[in-house]
This record gives C-alpha cells, structure tokens and sequence, in this order.
C-alpha cells in the first residue's frame, strides 16, 4: 500500500500539486499515522518520535520518486511529537516538517527533541460560518468599503503583565472593538510559527502551523470562525519572499540547497538575514502555491496579504552584487511566474478572497489580472500616498505651503492601480515614531494633526489599513514586548482621536461616494491654495455629493468662500474640530446655505468657517438620505 499515489508524483514534478498539503506531512488515520516529505538529495529519511521513543531506526522511509518519501507508523497519533531525521552522506540533522500543522516552542533544550519538533495534527473543526462564507465579496468590494484593522496579536491587549491572549481569549474583545470602531477586517500579522517573536512573524519556518504562542490549529479556527460570526473578515499576512535560517527549518534542508537558490549572490537576503526561495524548482511552487490555498480553504481565511513583493520582483533588490535573469535583466522571471500562479490558483478556486500586494515600486499592474499582463492582485498598498502624505503632515504647519505638492501629488497616479491607504506597523518602528509623535506641535495640536490625517485617508480614493493602537494616538513607538497604551483613552485628547476616527469609519460604510475609487468619484475644487494650505475636494457616488474641505494651519478660517457643483444648504456632517473630539469648536452652527457668486469656476459658492487644523464634511441637505 502506497500513500503517495502515481497521480501525486506526476503533478509534484509539474509544480501542478496545488493541494500538495493534503499528501505531504503527518496526516493520522485510524490506527496510525502517513508521513511524507520532500528530499531528492537524500540518501535516507527515518521519521522519529514519540511513538517510537526517538528512535531514527525505528521508522526509515521509502523513496517513491520525485524526490518524495513515505512511511507508516502505526501506533501513531495526533498531538505527537516527530522530526525527519536526514542523511546525506556526511550530512545528517533532525528537521521539522515543512508541512507540519503544529509545531513546539523552539527553546526545548534538554528535551528528546530538543526544540522546534513537528506535532501531528488533525485539522478536524465544526464551522458556524455558512452565512459569511456565501456572502464574501472578493473583487466586488471594489465597489465596497473595506477598512482594515491590523494588528499583531500578541501586543494588542495583555491578560496580565507580558502574557498575551490566546486565539480564542481575544476573539471576543478584539470583534468587540472593531465593530465599536466601524472595521471591516483585521489583518493579522503573520501568525504562522517563527522561532524568534521579535520578527513579529515575517521570518517564517513552519508556513502551516499556527504559532503555538496562542494554541492550536482549531483555536486559530475558532478565531477566523467567531470573527466571521461578528460580520469581520480576516485578512493574514503571507510571506512568500523568503524564509528563516533557523537549521532546524527549510535551510539546507536535505543537504542540498532545496528551498533555497544555489546561487549564492541569490539565496540570502541581506536586509532581513534570510533565506530565498528558488521559486524556478516546482517543488518550491507545490510548496508555496499549496500554502496560500491552504490557509484560504483550511482556515476560511477571507485574504492574503504578501509581504515584501518587491523583494520578489527584483533580483538586484537591496543587492550589491546579483545575477542577472537569462536576458541580462533584473526582472525575477520565476518569482513573477510564481505571483501569477498563486493568484490564478487562489482565484480559480476561491473567487470571493482578498489578494492583496505590499509592493513599494512602479512596477506596472500589480492589481491588474494576469490575462491582462498583471500580477493577478486585487489591491496594492499605496506606498507613495503614505509616504507622502506623512511627510506633509509631519512638517511644521508654517512650512507646509512649501510642500504642498506632497498632499496633493497622490492623486496624479491614483487609479494608476486598485489602491489600499497603508498606515501600517512599518511606519511605528524602527525609530520612524508613532503616528501621534510624527505630528508637529503641542499634544492639542497632535490630536488635531492626526483627525486632519485620518480625514483625508477617507476622503482619499482607495480602501483604508490602520494599525493598532493609532486608532487612539498611541504616543509612543509600538513594541511586540508589550500591550498598546489602553490607559491612555482616560486622556480626552485621545478618546477624541479615537472618537473621530469612529466618525469617519461610521460615514464610510453609510454614504457610497466614499466607496466610488474610479476617477469620476472624485473631484478637485482647489489644490492651489497653499498659501493657507487649504485644500478641497468632491467625493461622489451612488447619486450622492461629498464635500472635504481641510485647513492644514492652526489658523482659523473664516469667511472662506467655496465653490459648489450646486445650490442649496449644506449640511455640515462631521468637523474634526467638534468639541466630542477634544476639538476648539470652530464651524458652522450645523449647516450653511450657498450664495449665488461663481467661484472654483462653479455656479454657486459657501462662505465657511475653517476650524485650525481641521477638516470639514459636508452634504447638500436634499442629498441626505435617512442613514
């Protein structure tokens, strides 16, 4: 009896076996248990365990061809320990199991496995969430809001002192505060096993096992499970650019470079002190492409989000020395096939997902299809918006007027691609300050700064990512060793970020303009005033008028003429500046009518109070539905 069939070895040499993780790995049957692994180079493979006291004679492998391998161990049962134990002439090493679906905390010294073992693991789980899963949107949330919440798990809240929730303890109050706040999704940040917790995940050994830092695999179900109950989609980081140099991992895996390129110009990364895939070898292809289902199908995960796709695009990325592709240029072909193939893989078989790009270049289509010439995403991150409009606000108000062309530069390439407005962890870190320490001025003037950003990431086109923690003002740098600043909503200048921010996410999902991200959702009134760094502008869709109106100085406005599309009385939404928000309350008693002098080359014009550091949200009262 074999239980890698003829089929499996056919479609693994293809690079075809897009369901590779249904075959490879510890899979437990009645009475025992299949393994199978991966190792061409081997000249042996004996599985080790408890059940078999760690015994690599106990337990050797069969080669069935393509490089793969098998053995039965009956007896064997989930929630066991194992590894592979490789031999490879003089090489021999006990590996994890790169499809492990469990694996052990990595500081297990003194243990018969001594750290970093596969646990077998039966992904058996009763699902509750049918409704969700028919109704998931995928591509037509481009017409949708999406605002995403990310977060890193283990930070976001303790339950004492340096102990963080598990999978299922912060289920409840993690939906609690995104649907008080108006999210759509949390995004979480890679929770598949890293050894080191200092790399919040990205650097990667065990692609399909759930960190056990928060449980098991059914608890990370019952995650996914309960948040989709709540009406939140879940969005997980992916890292397909590269992998751990932990030895225990994928390294030199079977005493060849397996995963990793040969070349050695391309294997490491200089930037993280990883290791790269050799996304040419179909092995790697059944690898990753399998991972990225396997999460979406396994785990009703609504989304991908690939970490540091440029690094992918690029051979010569970061790079003083690289080799050049087969035609001399420094485009990675194989890891560009490779995007395609996930995201045609994904889509083919699951069309209602999120596919989304961290992908900081020009590199032309990222969320275009592929039978377009595109990478096959449905959203890139606009890493230039944030950018830029983080170097705008972070300048004293008195210099803006001479970077005003940071503010308004953004919507030259807008459309350019299907966008999402990353405020992410990236810019909390590494010495880059909060968001709130970012902001010039005073603490009244920081708050206000921040309502000034977060208005215009709403008004902006494009769907919206926020990272924990900045939804209040947390001052200081955010760190995975500790819990996000909750103490500091007893502030009123915080609860008033946060207040607004409540606002907006409220208005988002209520009024379809703000849905519109095609070109004619939106429209300049004024760029050019950067005198008084004013600017604004139209959010239109679903037959109904936004208008933003932001004034970037700590000045007030008043008397500030407008032109509008049409005559009427405005109603004044939202003004960040309310008194709610901790604001000055400087506005316009609610509501302001139009006077019959062209302005803005429109036929009508409003005469507005500008708070100082303030935006304005109005609607002409006959647009205003009963929402």
């Amino acid at each position: 009896m074999s239980w890698l069939t003829q089929e499996d070895i056919a479609r693994w040499e293809r690079g075809s076996h897009v369901e590779s993780f249904e075959r490879l790995g510890a899979h437990p049957v009645e009475n025992g248990c299949w393994f199978a692994v991966w190792a061409p180079a081997a000249e042996s493979v004996a599985v080790l365990g408890e059940f078999n006291g760690w015994n690599a004679d106990a337990h050797r492998m069969e080669r069935v061809g393509a490089g793969l391998w098998q053995a039965w161990v009956e007896g064997a049962r989930a929630g066991q320990h194992y590894k592979f134990r490789i031999h490879n002439g003089y090489y021999v090493v006990d590996k994890a199991d790169p499809y492990a679906r469990g694996m052990e905390p990595p500081d297990m010294a003194g243990s018969a496995s001594a750290g970093m073992a596969s646990i077998i693991t039966a992904l058996d789980y009763t699902w509750n969430d049918a409704a969700w899963m028919s109704g998931r949107r995928g591509p037509d949330t481009l017409r949708d809001p999406v605002a995403i919440y990310e977060v890193h798990l283990g930070s976001w809240a303790h339950k004492t002192h340096g102990v963080s929730f598990s999978y299922r303890e912060i289920a409840e109050p993690l939906a609690d505060h995104v649907e008080k706040m108006g999210f759509t999704h949390v995004e979480l940040m890679p929770v598949m096993e890293h050894p080191y917790y200092g790399s919040w995940g990205y650097q990667v050994v065990g692609y399909y096992a759930p960190t056990f830092r928060y449980g098991h695999a059914q608890d990370l179900m019952y995650f996914v499970d309960y948040m989709h109950q709540r009406g939140i989609g879940v969005i997980m980081d992916w890292v397909p650019a590269h992998f751990a140099a932990d030895p225990q991992g994928l390294v030199f895996f079977d005493g060849s470079t397996l995963f990793e390129y040969e070349d050695h110009h391309m294997r490491f990364h200089p930037d993280w002190g990883t290791y790269v895939f050799d996304y040419h070898k179909p092995g790697v292809k059944n690898f990753l492409v399998s991972n990225a289902v396997y999460w979406i199908e396994k785990f009703h995960i609504d989304g991908l989000r690939f970490d540091a796709v440029a690094s992918m695009l690029y051979r010569d990325y970061s790079r003083t020395q690289w080799t050049p592709n087969m035609f001399g240029g420094r485009e990675n072909l194989e890891a560009i096939d490779l995007l395609k193939q996930v995201n045609e893989t994904v889509y083919s078989r699951n069309p209602s997902v999120l596919m989304i790009a961290e992908e900081s270049t020009a590199w032309p289509g990222v969320s275009q299809p592929t039978f377009n010439n595109g990478l096959g995403f449905l959203y890139k991150w606009n890493m230039g918006w944030m950018h830029d409009t983080l170097s705008y606000l972070s300048e004293d108000p008195v210099n803006r007027k001479w970077h005003h062309h940071e503010l308004t530069f953004p919507l030259v390439y807008a459309w350019a691609e299907h966008y999402t407005l990353p405020l992410s962890h990236d810019e909390v870190v590494h010495g880059k300050g909060s968001l709130w320490g970012k902001m010039p001025g005073d603490a009244w003037q920081k708050a206000a700064n921040l309502r000034l950003l977060y208005g215009h990431m709403i008004g902006h086109p494009g769907k919206k990512l926020l990272f924990m923690g900045c939804e209040f003002g947390q001052e200081g740098e955010w760190s995975h060793d500790r819990s996000l600043d909750w103490h500091l909503l007893n502030d009123p200048k915080h609860r008033g970020v946060m207040a607004w921010l409540r606002d907006l996410l409220m208005l988002y999902r209520t009024h379809p303009a703000l849905w519109n991200d095609e070109p004619d959702g939106f429209q300049w009134i004024d760029l050019s005033d950067s005198d008084q760094s004013v600017v604004s502008y139209l959010r239109i869709g679903g037959g109904r008028t936004l208008l933003f109106v932001f004034n970037f100085t700590p000045v007030p406005r008043y008397s500030y003429r407008i032109g509008v599309p049409e005559e009427g009385r405005y109603a004044e939404r939202l003004n960040s500046d309310g008194v709610d928000y901790d604001g000055s309350g400087v506005g316009n008693y609610g509501a302001v009518d139009t006077t019959p002098v062209p302005y803005h080359f429109r036929m009508a014009s409003l005469v507005l109070n500008l708070p100082p550091l303030g935006v304005l949200v109005l609607e002409r009262e006959g647009d205003v539905s009963d929402d």
